[in-house]
């Protein structure tokens, strides 16, 4: 090769290594560019995500304080003056009238606060002083605000009457509890045992305590079982001298002492013998310990 052949060879080899760092550059400063705008992007939308989440927050702290100050989450004021509305339902009353329950309520202030912070506990102990109310249960609904008053009342067992035809002037409940006329008469769908006392002669009825009312009850089923018949009445007027009254007779049992129970299980043996005569009988006598007597009227 001759020198003019290397030379122009030499300074082609320098023209192509100044290219390719040229080249090469240009690469990386175009590289750092692109990098540097992704960023960029990758930054603004960055801060456009924090702005709309945060915008998105701001409007939901807005709209839920707007929701919460609505009117219907409030109780209306006028809740207690009557039933004609419905924010107001009173349910399983049915020895207390519910105008009664609403006298109760009255009692009560309804508070301007939403329904989900009300407390209950006022409204239930104004209810609960209503003699036959055993237990209360309160729901509070949500939008619109409304309450639902469910009450469990006391299960009568015995009425107390003066005579058997006079109206009964009050009950026992289970428990013992003794209910006044202000609930009288009691809904014909509740059985109870009627019992005649004078409430006087030494053994007034408004001192009787539960176990005498149980032994009263349970008197009652064991006349019923052995005769066969419903109670009618039992006539407590005397206290130690008791007639139960069934349909074929009246049945003296005289005083409730341990034996009554022995004496009630001779029923069986002499009450087939009332349902034979054709005479006008008075009462079957039970009182003595060996003995049945059949009184004629």
């Amino acid at each position: 090769m001759t020198e003019n052949e290397n030379e122009f060879k030499n300074k082609y080899d320098d023209n192509d290594e100044q290219n390719l760092s040229r080249y090469a550059t240009q690469r990386r400063l175009q590289k750092n560019q692109m990098e540097r705008k992704i960023r960029q992007s990758q930054m603004w939308l960055k801060r456009f995500r924090y702005f709309t989440r945060f915008a998105i927050i701001i409007l939901l702290a807005v709209f839920g304080y707007a929701l919460l100050k609505l009117p219907q989450w409030y109780l209306n004021k006028n809740i207690f003056n009557s039933f004609d509305n419905k924010s107001l339902e009173i349910l399983n009353n049915k020895i207390v009238p519910s105008y009664k329950i609403l006298a109760a309520l009255r009692r009560t202030d309804v508070p301007n606060i939403p329904i989900y912070r009300l407390e209950t506990d006022d409204i239930k102990h104004n209810i609960m002083q209503l003699d036959p109310i055993e237990d209360v249960y309160i729901r509070r609904f949500w939008f619109p605000a409304r309450l639902q008053i469910i009450v469990e009342e006391r299960v009568p067992i015995l009425t107390i009457s003066p005579s058997e035809k006079v109206a009964p002037v009050g009950f026992f409940a289970r428990g013992g509890k003794l209910i006044g006329r202000d609930y009288m008469p009691l809904p014909k769908a509740f059985k109870t045992i009627l019992v005649l006392s004078y409430g006087a002669r030494g053994d007034d009825y408004r001192n009787w305590n539960n176990e005498k009312i149980k032994l009263i009850e349970k008197v009652a089923k064991a006349v019923t079982v052995n005769s066969n018949e419903e109670v009618e009445y039992i006539d407590f007027r005397t206290p130690k001298d008791v007639y139960v009254k069934v349909k074929t007779a009246n049945i003296r049992l005289g005083e409730l002492d341990d034996t009554v129970f022995d004496r009630i299980n001779r029923i069986p043996s002499i009450l087939p013998q009332v349902k034979t005569l054709d005479k006008k009988i008075k009462y079957v006598d039970l009182r003595w310990k060996d003995a049945n007597y059949i009184k004629l009227g």
